[in-house]
């Protein structure tokens, strides 16, 4: 019975041990509008962000595995994009941000050294980036209004496995 016992609460505190590799950078920013949180299958493999020419960021897409999500925000112009290799993540999201406006610069920073930086260098400095060293970028969340994105948090961790950023 004594046995029972302790496996049953061994099996309970590995199932509260809090997720290592899960960290949460606070959202920022002046948060009017509509809430967003981003969702997909597996790791990112793509982005394209929106920005207002001399402006504010007006939107973005992230691409998981082969499926982009939804739009999160209001797209005008062309696109900046990037598409990730295999096995390369995202692990920096900086930018620039008005604490009562918008985001105005957006900077995707992968794990091969690579970045994807739009909009306009104005503004308040932010940096997000995980924890652990073996996170990635897992989702995005935030706020967006008819113009631009106005709230943007970020939240890190491991793909689940099988869900890897893996052309086979």
């Amino acid at each position: 019975m004594l046995s029972v016992l302790l496996f049953a609460a061994a099996w309970v505190a590995c199932l509260a041990k809090p997720n290592e590799y899960y960290s949460y950078s606070p959202a920022l920013g002046a948060g009017s509008g509509s809430p967003f949180v981003t969702s997909g299958e597996g790791s990112i493999t793509g982005v394209k962000v929106w920005e207002h020419p001399g402006h504010f960021i007006t939107g973005f897409q992230l691409r998981y595995g082969t499926r982009w999500g939804r739009v999160i925000g209001r797209t005008v112009y062309t696109p900046l994009r990037m598409d990730l290799f295999e096995g390369e993540t995202i692990t920096q999201v900086s930018g620039k941000y008005h604490t009562s406006h918008y985001i105005y610069q957006l900077i995707f920073g992968t794990s091969r050294g690579r970045s994807l930086i739009a909009g306009q260098p104005v503004q308040t400095t932010f940096n997000f980036y995980p924890k652990h060293s073996e996170a990635e970028l897992r989702i995005l969340s935030g706020r967006f209004n008819g113009h631009g994105i106005t709230s943007l948090g970020a939240h890190w961790g491991l793909a689940p496995e099988g869900y890897g950023n893996s052309t086979s």
